[in-house]
């Protein structure tokens, strides 16, 4: 794979981000294109490895090494045709994914020395679409037995195209008003724009798929009329009930949580830009940052997303806080030793910006006290103190101190799916209160789960995967219950 001793000769060119000071006055992408070339000699790093571990590190199992060997030989057709076969949402997974692929590159042995896997499937999507090589690929017969997916997110979508060419006639149920779940409205326009999204969904509607958005399934629609109109159903509702903070003040005006905020100004971009909504959507909480001292309490990808949120729409100052202590700069061998996903410190493009602007800091080990608020009952004040390294990260005694904020953003990650239309269903469930289906067959027969809903918070990655599975499963039930043999060539590649 790759050019012979080429990781010797080759330093890795990792993925460029324009001017952090300049992108943060902008909402379109900031990833700088590289050169064909470039990316070619980075896919000629490759090093054949007796073992390669990339694909172990990827949920999806995608064919790195021989798409990385098809780029350095110019071979982009069929590097395409290589990773649409593992992968039905690649331009996704290339710009919001944290590439766990690389951290299990052979080559990342020697810290940040891993092949540019991310960049290069990046390249070959874009390079795709811009040469009309992604086309529909609606099914050659039908099977005449009908699918309900519910949940129009990268795990729903997944399933939907997968049984869609597998014959099927599928609708999928979205309550919001377009398809595309979290990376639709939580993630901002300027980690992917929203064209990237819809012209997916597209193609999907072009295979076939019938999509119905503003439909809250359990309420718009009932569980009885699903499964009675529909042969199966899978779902793919997210994992969407956010963790709170059990703190005095919470109540108070201007504290949100982290979605609340992201989904409001994502949609405000889109108003900018004279997107019209198919159906009707919730109306503007009014939430806003504009000229506000911003607290961000979480440390993932969802707060960084929230603070370059913050300083694009002109927040007075951002801090990011996190409960847990700073991260080692470099992977602890003892803790997550290669192949494993490194727990190390990794300033996030967000905190690039807000440094670049001297508008924002990011602090680790601290434990909120309180918030407290002015006499209309706004927040306008943090209370916090230095979090002790281990559970319960209570407060050190004596370390209290305060900290302006007028727009507090909860950003602590998710608990398990909303439970109504499971209970409704009458589905088991785990202990943490996500859909209980080990093969992506629920206690229900005809109904399967895939993606945050069955395995708790998780990876764009880990859900694209896990809609494959479940209509693979699904199409499985479908073939037994018409008297047929599945079709696994239909398919392919899960």
């Amino acid at each position: 794979m790759g050019e012979l001793g080429g990781f010797l000769k080759i330093q890795r060119s990792p993925v460029k981000w324009d001017d952090p000071a300049e992108r943060a006055g902008r909402y379109t992408e900031f990833i700088a294109e590289r050169p064909v070339e470039e990316v070619q000699q980075q896919g000629a790093r490759c090093m054949d490895c007796g073992v390669p571990f990339c694909h172990n590190g990827c949920p999806l199992g995608n064919l790195i090494p021989d798409w990385n060997d098809l780029v350095y030989r110019g071979d982009w057709q069929n590097a395409i045709r290589q990773l649409h076969a593992t992968n039905n949402f690649p331009e996704f997974t290339g710009r919001v994914c944290p590439a766990p692929c690389e951290a299990s590159c052979v080559l990342e042995i020697n810290e940040g020395d891993a092949v540019t896997i991310k960049q290069i499937e990046n390249t070959i999507i874009d390079r795709a679409w811009a040469e009309g090589w992604v086309r529909p690929e609606p099914p050659e017969q039908e099977t005449g037995q009908r699918v309900a997916v519910v949940g129009g997110g990268p795990a729903g979508l997944a399933a939907a195209q997968q049984l869609r060419r597998a014959g099927h006639a599928v609708v999928l149920f979205e309550r919001d008003e377009a398809a595309g779940g979290l990376i639709r409205f939580g993630v901002p326009d300027f980690k992917i724009e929203k064209r990237v999204v819809e012209r997916r969904v597209q193609q999907l509607v072009d295979e076939g798929v019938e999509l119905r958005c503003g439909v809250d399934v359990g309420t718009d629609v009932t569980v009885e009329e699903l499964r009675e109109q529909f042969d199966a159903v899978v779902l793919a509702t997210g994992s969407r009930v956010p963790r709170d903070l059990p703190v005095e003040g919470r109540q108070l005006g201007g504290v949100h949580f982290a979605m609340e905020y992201l989904y409001e100004r994502t949609r405000a971009t889109q108003d900018e830009q004279g997107v019209v909504p198919q159906v009707p959507r919730p109306a503007p909480r009014g939430i806003s940052a504009r000229g506000k001292h911003v607290v961000v309490i979480g440390g993932g990808d969802t707060g960084a997303d929230c603070v370059a949120q913050s300083i694009r729409e002109g927040a007075e100052s951002v801090v990011q806080v996190e409960l847990l202590p700073e991260p080692p700069s470099s992977r602890p061998d003892d803790r997550t030793p290669w192949p494993l996903w490194p727990a190390k410190f990794r300033l996030s493009y967000a905190m690039e910006e807000a440094r670049a602007l001297g508008k924002g800091v990011q602090n680790f080990s601290v434990a909120t006290l309180k918030l407290e608020g002015d006499a209309d009952g706004n927040v306008q004040t943090l209370h916090y103190g230095q979090a002790e390294p281990a559970p319960p990260f209570a407060a050190v005694p004596g370390t209290e101190r305060e900290q302006p904020a007028q727009l507090v953003l909860l950003a602590m990650g998710f608990l398990h799916p909303e439970q109504g239309l499971i209970d409704g269903l009458g589905l088991v469930k785990d202990p943490r209160g996500n859909i209980k289906a080990g093969a992506y067959a629920t206690s229900e027969e005809g109904v399967f789960a895939a993606g945050d809903c069955r395995r708790g918070q998780s990876l764009i990655v880990w859900a694209i995967n896990e809609g494959r599975q479940a209509a693979r499963m699904a199409d499985r039930y479908l073939a037994q219950k018409a008297g047929r043999r599945a079709r696994p060539a239909a398919l392919a590649g899960i």
